[in-house]
């Protein structure tokens, strides 16, 4: 029985996140209903990184498996024309060995945050950023988040609701800069780790556009995560500005 790899990009506006629901419509119904119809076989996938209500992709993983060896260009062409018009796209598959697992084989998932820093609003990108309408300084929102590297307890930047067992994860990378041309200002946030908490990315965001705000100092962000103290931390973030960019294996 072979194992199909996918890449898949969606925009997560229509949907109640990835993970299949009862009754809300959710990307890993769309894409399954989609494999039964192109197949015949109801199957389950697995992805990479289960992404929240509102929250995009642009390198989800995913992979089924499937009775029949199918050339791998059909695999994508017909999930494509079974997903219209749905937001949601299959830029690839492959065929891998069947100890692959888009889940447990990752080492490291990336993350952008788009942060549309201007007073006008979003007139096109409104659905895939947060508006931040007063000035912000990217600068100090890097220098603050090299602080947050490393392998911590992130207790401070976890959702109550969060199901993982521990909170101690190995920050790799969380870099922020300015993108600037004509009238179009964003801040673009991109990190990268083996595994997040669920919320840690939309609340370090969060943290940081204080920072940038100059409403918190490095050593202020440094402290929070020392000290756990949720209460300090800035603003949820928003899922719109949240895409989920791709995935590492071995």
């Amino acid at each position: 029985m072979p194992r199909y790899k996918l890449v898949i990009e969606y925009d997560g506006a229509p949907f109640c996140g990835w993970q299949r629901q009862a009754e809300d419509p959710t990307v890993q119904a769309a894409v399954e209903a989609a494999v039964l119809r192109f197949s015949g076989e109801a199957v389950r996938l697995t992805c990479a990184g289960r992404t929240d209500a509102g929250v995009h992709a642009i390198g989800q993983v995913a992979h089924l498996d499937l009775a029949k060896e199918w050339r791998t260009d059909t695999v994508r062409d017909a999930l494509n024309a079974h997903l219209r018009p749905q937001p949601v796209a299959v830029l690839s598959a492959e065929i891998v060995p069947e100890t692959f697992d888009a889940r447990h084989s990752a080492i490291r998932r990336h993350y952008r945050y788009r942060i549309l820093n201007r007073r006008s609003p979003a007139a096109l990108t409104r659905a895939h950023v947060w508006q931040v309408p007063w000035a912000l300084d990217a600068e100090l929102m890097h220098a603050a988040a090299q602080r947050l590297l490393g392998r911590h307890d992130f207790s401070a930047f976890r959702a109550a609701e969060c199901q993982a067992n521990s909170p101690v994860r190995t920050l790799e990378q969380l870099d922020v800069a300015r993108v600037r041309f004509g009238l179009f200002d964003e801040i673009v946030v991109a990190t990268a780790a083996r595994s997040f908490l669920h919320h840690q990315v939309r609340a370090m965001v969060g943290t940081l556009m204080l920072a940038g705000s100059r409403r918190l100092t490095g050593d202020d962000v440094a402290e929070i995560l020392a000290t756990k103290a949720k209460h300090r931390c800035g603003p949820l973030a928003p899922a719109c500005g949240l895409t989920f960019s791709g995935v590492d294996y071995a």
